[in-house]
Order: C-alpha cells, then structure tokens, then sequence
C-alpha cells in the first residue's frame, strides 16, 4: 500500500497507522490537538493546540502552527522516533544523543492520519549549474573519460529523465547523472532506477550490433560525495566521477572604452 489515510480515527487507530508508516520508511503526517514538551538545549513547554505533526523517512520530526514558515518544535535527520500509548493516551517521541535532545507530544485527539511512501529522486539544484555542467561535458567529453562519446541529453525513462547518454572507447553504453553540488544517496537511488529502467526495457539485456551483450555503466558525476552514499554507489557497482560545475557565466569579449582604463 503506497499510503494510508484515516479520519477522526482513535488512539490504537492512530499508533498502529504510525507504526505501519515507520516500518515502511514512509512520511506520516498527522492534524491533532496536542501538548508538546522539549528537553536539550533548553527546556520549553507548549501547551494544547490543534498542530501538524510531520515525521520523514531520515528521522526528521517536525511540528507546525498555523503560523510561520518554521516549526515551532523539530528534530533533524537522524533522530529517532516512535509511538506508545501510556493510560489510554497515544505519545510521540523523538530522541537524539549528540546533543542529548529530546521532544514529547501528548496527543489529545486526533482529526486526520495519515502515511505516504514518496518517490521523490530529485535535487534542488542552483539555476542553471546543472545544465552549464552538461554544457561543459558536452562540448569537452574527455572530462568524463577519455573516448567517452555523449550521445543524447535529456533522454526520458518511466522514473525521470537521464541527463546524458553515451558510450566509451569499448562501445558500451553510459548512463550519467549530474549533480552540481556534493551527491547524496538521493542520487545514488536516482541513477539506480534509470539503470533498471534500462535492464527492464530490453528485459535485463541490452545487445549490441554483434549480438553480444553490451555492457550499460552508471556514472554519477558531481563535484564530491558522501561517505554514505559512496559505499551505497560502490555496493551498486555504479561508479563515480569527481567535476566542478562552471561557477562563473562567460565573460563579454567586446572591447570598450574601459579597456583601455
């Protein structure tokens, strides 16, 4: 089930849709009237109101007024959160250990539940650096590799579209995805799907004019990544090629009167 969403639903209702949603990864998002207490930093207390409450696959936790663009009370990623229910009531918890920090929420009704399992593969990127760095390749291929021949941009699959395509000295097909700013593992799943996309397409082979099977490589080209997302790229058998987007717009050439200041 992709998601789940439940109205007016009571307090076993609503733990066991948490519980669903956190075992599947997914984002749950509830509307309830709740009492919200923090200890870490400092200590504050928020008494009962009617809030968002927004928890995320990385650990995010996140409660919302009705006001402000910012959270009244959040966790960053990494940090652990869980559901119990204590004397008939239903509690939200939210926990890290570097700092110590902790966030309690005391429901006290719920009006809506619900959970969504999202498939989102893209990055924010700055206007127009992605597509200068696909420029710059174009035009100077060997940035990638020596014999690497691009052949098509934009080219589109069921989950998106592929930023080039190409092939090496040896004929084998290359599947690049380029990020302007340090690759996460967002990427790195990115660049895994349009390379099933291309397994599924020619059902797991893609041959070439001889008829032997024709080798497709996944590059994830960006200017560094994290450790993280390396050692999921390297279990994925994708590889990784370090380059700086262009960070400046090319200059006028035109001579004027300043030129000779």
């Amino acid at each position: 089930m992709k998601y789940k969403i439940l109205e007016n639903p009571n307090y076993e209702e609503t733990y066991d849709l948490i519980e669903e949603g956190l075992k599947k990864k997914a984002t749950i998002l509830l509307f309830a009237c709740c009492r919200v207490s923090y200890e870490g930093r400092s200590l504050s207390e928020l008494d009962y109101g009617e809030r968002i409450i927004m928890m995320k696959p990385d650990g995010c936790f996140l409660i919302h007024q009705d006001n402000k663009v910012d959270p009244v009370n959040w966790q960053p990623p990494k940090s652990r959160p869980r559901a119990y229910i204590k004397d008939e009531i239903l509690f939200l918890e939210s926990h890290r250990r570097s700092p110590p920090e902790r966030i309690e929420v005391e429901i006290k009704k719920v009006h809506y539940a619900n959970y969504n399992l999202i498939e989102d593969y893209e990055e924010l990127e700055r206007a127009g650096y992605e597509k200068d760095m696909g420029d710059m390749i174009w035009d100077k291929p060997h940035i990638i590799e020596e014999g690497f021949r691009p052949t098509v941009r934009e080219y589109a699959t069921e989950h998106g579209f592929i930023d080039i395509l190409g092939k090496d000295s040896k004929g084998n097909l290359m599947v690049l995805e380029l990020k302007s700013r340090k690759a996460g593992i967002t990427a790195v799943k990115q660049i895994r799907r349009y390379l099933t996309d291309f397994e599924n397409k020619e059902n797991s082979e893609i041959k070439a004019k001889n008829g032997q099977k024709q080798k497709i490589r996944g590059l994830l080209v960006a200017p560094s990544i994290g450790d993280d997302a390396l050692e999921l790229l390297e279990e994925e058998g994708i590889e990784f090629v370090s380059v700086e987007p262009p960070r400046e717009l090319k200059k006028d050439k035109r001579v004027t009167l300043d030129s000779f200041g």
